[in-house]
């Protein structure tokens, strides 16, 4: 099984392998603004943070849905200014990838298709609520992939803070560019 694991895909292997996008599409949208109207008449600079959660549900046959939850929350002072989530979905055919391959592709090339949609419709929900436009930077998700994947092999290794959590969470946070 551990060399299965560590197989290297072959030129012919490549040539079986299969992504496509069959479907885009926005599965969750909401936008709070708990403290209007008077969170308007507040002075200072709006503390701004983007969440990101994943979640993958196999529809059978080298299909899956996967969507990605943005979800940025505002607040000046103690108070909510707003907070705003979108999770963007997507159905995806993938097939012909080994199990290392299948997964790396649903946790970086997936959410990396479907984040500016979520993007673009944070962005209109903030402007809409009444607020400055926002610009949310791009997410490497690979990046955030390679992260994930180091922190689990310390986690099954014995190696990791115990303050960390079980691996369970699939939530990244990061200040949100306004």
């Amino acid at each position: 099984m551990a060399e299965e694991q560590n197989q290297v895909m072959t030129p012919d292997d490549v040539a079986e392998a299969q992504f496509q996008i069959q479907k885009l599409y926005a599965k969750d949208v909401s936008f709070e603004c708990p403290n209007a109207p008077k969170i308007f008449q507040e002075s200072g600079q709006a503390d701004v943070k983007m969440s990101l959660a994943q979640r993958v549900d196999d529809l059978g046959e080298g299909v899956h849905e996967v969507v990605l939850t943005v979800t940025v929350t505002a607040t000046i002072g103690e108070k909510t200014a707003y907070l705003a989530e979108v999770a963007q979905a997507g159905i995806f055919m993938i097939s012909g990838f080994n199990e290392k391959a299948a997964h790396a592709v649903m946790n970086t090339m997936c959410p990396s298709i479907m984040f500016p949609y979520a993007r673009r419709a944070i962005s209109e929900l903030v402007s809409e609520g009444g607020f400055p436009p926002l610009t949310l930077q791009p997410v490497n998700f690979e990046q955030l992939y390679a992260q994930r994947m180091q922190e689990i092999a310390q986690q099954q290794s014995g190696k990791s803070d115990p303050k960390q959590g079980n691996g369970d969470a699939t939530v990244t946070e990061f200040p949100a560019e306004n």
